[in-house]
């Protein structure tokens, strides 16, 4: 009977949210939450606060056309639809994947940056950026910003974007150097002149840069992201006081050389921890971050996860250097 109620209840709440499909994740209780957040295939998450109040996330395209997820608690989320259809989504990579979105509110408009490219294809694929009004979308592609054949980088994937004192840059890369440049006064293509500068070594990918005290965060992604039970995807750090490096661990070394500090490493229930999204903050000043994994009791594509930053020393920590299983929600007033 308990069962029967839960799925008329779940029936009443998606016909209520006129064509919205209800994430409701399987908490602890009221107070707490359980990994994975949302358990089905959401790749290199992004996610953005928009000015509603509401938190919107983005995916790679396991589910076609990136995905778009809404939250007030960033434990409970609606899907929304997509960023592109069939007969917006970008072309400049003939029959290529949207992958590693990188969502952020530049001059007024809500900007996608994305990678397009067929898996190998690792000398013409490329990053591009399009645009909305809204963070539901739908959004405006204005085709690539480069590829990898023009900028000179292999593998020309996964955006990052920073701005700082007015100037606004992107950070690129994946296991062939990381890789920063200056972009335009609106975000929408490189600045004219600008030149490329490595920032990091071989040994990553999914970059995201976070300031905090005077201090820059370089978090990353190293080893396997997409071989299901055998992935090694493990999320590391290192740490500048300059946007440009030299990023090191705790030891002095540096990431230009790959020594970096672990983050988030696989347990017996998740393997494959990586491509983290941006830092966001609840309403006590806690911190959080996304990233997927693969579940190991239902190992199909890479589920999304959740999980509290800590700071001591200022260095960002999680707890036990692992995911967790449950753990307390974010606090958001009601």
């Amino acid at each position: 009977m308990k069962r029967t109620l839960g799925i008329i209840f779940f029936t009443l709440l998606f016909i209520s949210c006129k064509g919205s499909e209800v994430i409701i994740p399987e908490n602890g209780n009221e107070n707490t939450f359980k990994n994975p957040v949302i358990p089905r295939s959401l790749p290199d998450p992004t996610v953005l606060k928009a000015a509603d109040g509401n938190f919107y996330l983005y995916a790679t395209e396991d589910i076609r056309n990136v995905p778009i997820f809404r939250s007030f608690d960033l434990v409970n989320w609606n899907f929304l639809g997509t960023a592109f259809t069939d007969q917006t989504r970008p072309t400049f990579v003939s029959g290529g994947g949207i992958w590693a979105p990188d969502i952020n509110y530049i001059n007024g408009k809500y900007v996608l940056y994305y990678a397009m490219s067929v898996w190998g294809g690792e000398w013409g694929c490329g990053i591009g950026v399009a645009t909305a009004d809204r963070p539901e979308g739908q959004f405006t592609d204005h085709g690539k910003l480069f590829r990898s054949d023009e900028i000179g980088v292999q593998n020309s994937i996964d955006a990052c974007y920073f701005e700082e004192n007015g100037k606004k840059y992107l950070f690129w890369g994946s296991f062939r150097g990381i890789f920063g440049i200056e972009l335009s006064d609106n975000g929408l293509s490189l600045k004219h002149g600008a030149q490329k500068v490595q920032i990091a070594g071989t040994a990553y990918e999914g970059t995201y840069i976070h300031k905090r005290n005077g201090f820059y965060y370089l978090f990353a992604s190293t080893g396997t992201c997409c071989e299901g039970l055998n992935s090694t995807y493990t999320t590391v750090v290192g740490r500048s006081d300059n946007l440009f490096r030299p990023y090191l661990d705790k030891s002095g070394q540096s990431m230009m050389e790959n020594h970096h500090e672990i983050l988030i490493q696989k347990n017996s229930k998740f393997v494959g921890t990586g491509h983290n999204s941006e830092i966001v903050s609840d309403d006590k000043g806690q911190d959080w971050i996304f990233y997927h994994a693969v579940w190991v009791d239902n190992p199909q594509g890479r589920v999304l996860m959740l999980d509290k930053i800590q700071w001591m020393n200022d260095w960002p920590y999680v707890t036990d250097k692992c995911p967790s299983l449950e753990a307390d929600k974010p606090y958001f007033k009601k």
